[in-house]
């Protein structure tokens, strides 16, 4: 359990999806452990490896703490109400939600950047009061200025992607990413550590209410949280000397896999016994 959660570690390291997504199917798949336990698991090591990824991106002064700031206020709404109903949510449910969202964080690993973007015009009026307008470090040391567009489009982007948190724990980066980069027009740079930054505070939040219901076992998540901070800390000093496309193209792949099994396993339930169906609480 401990050298998959290093791997786990160097691969969300490698590819910006975090280790969540690997954290969830070793558990639930390798190991057997009750999937509601996996994503607790999960949340706690997102907590931890955002943490400590989030503070040497805002050194270099690439994160944009204003708009973590002010989008952390959907994604923690969304994340509390997701942890809250997903106590409602049978497993079958969950492995299926969860292998759909995986498939989609598959295609976002590999999708093509739009690099014809003038950042720096268009900005959004609601930008501009809530100054969310900012600049980041280029290569050559220069400051590259851009202007956030569609900020409300993106705030309700926000709260789906913190609800996807609370239910699955994998933090939805994928999702924070694309709601950045593709409606509120932010660079992509500033999107991937701005969504780190982020995901530690909703992770946080939803993992809670998993810790009062008691599904975060310290036993079970002492040993995955060291094995993927160790694994991020690997991944980062490797990044330079590999080919970081050919990896997403092969991690993808991987997650696809991974992805249609737990849609077959939480299929199961339906094709033998019925659909899964959700457990209101009585009124």
């Amino acid at each position: 359990m401990f050298l998959g959660a290093v791997l786990a570690g160097m691969l969300g390291s490698l590819t910006g999806l975090g280790g969540g997504v690997v954290i969830i199917p070793l558990l639930a798949l390798g190991f057997g452990v009750d999937i509601k336990y996996a994503v607790g698991t999960a949340l706690v090591t997102s907590v931890a490896t955002s943490s400590g990824a989030a503070a040497a991106y805002i050194k270099k002064g690439i994160t944009n703490v204003r708009i973590g700031m002010f989008l952390e206020v959907a994604t923690t709404a969304g994340a509390v109400i997701g942890a809250l109903v997903a106590v409602y949510l049978s497993a079958s449910v969950i492995y299926i939600i969860l292998g759909i969202v995986l498939i989609f964080s598959a295609a976002m690993t590999v999708r093509k950047k739009n690099t014809s973007i003038n950042y720096a015009e268009g900005g959004d009026k609601l930008a501009k009061i809530l100054k969310l307008n900012g600049s980041y470090p280029s290569l050559d040391g220069e400051q590259q200025a851009y202007t956030v567009r569609n900020v409300a489009g993106g705030f309700s982007l926000m709260a789906l992607a913190g609800m996807l948190s609370g239910i699955l724990g994998i933090g939805s980066g994928s999702l924070k990413v694309l709601a950045m980069d593709t409606a509120m027009k932010i660079p992509f740079k500033v999107s991937t550590t701005t969504s780190n930054f982020m995901v530690g505070v909703t992770a946080a939040a939803s993992a809670v209410i998993y810790f009062q219901r008691g599904q975060i076992e310290p036993v079970l998540a002492m040993p995955v949280v060291v094995g993927v901070l160790m694994g991020a800390f690997f991944g980062s000093k490797i990044l330079i000397a590999i080919n970081v496309n050919l990896l997403r193209k092969i991690f993808s792949w991987v997650i696809a896999v991974l992805a249609i099994q737990m849609i077959y396993r939480g299929l199961m339930p339906f094709l033998t016994q019925g659909f899964p169906h959700i457990n209101f609480p009585n009124i």
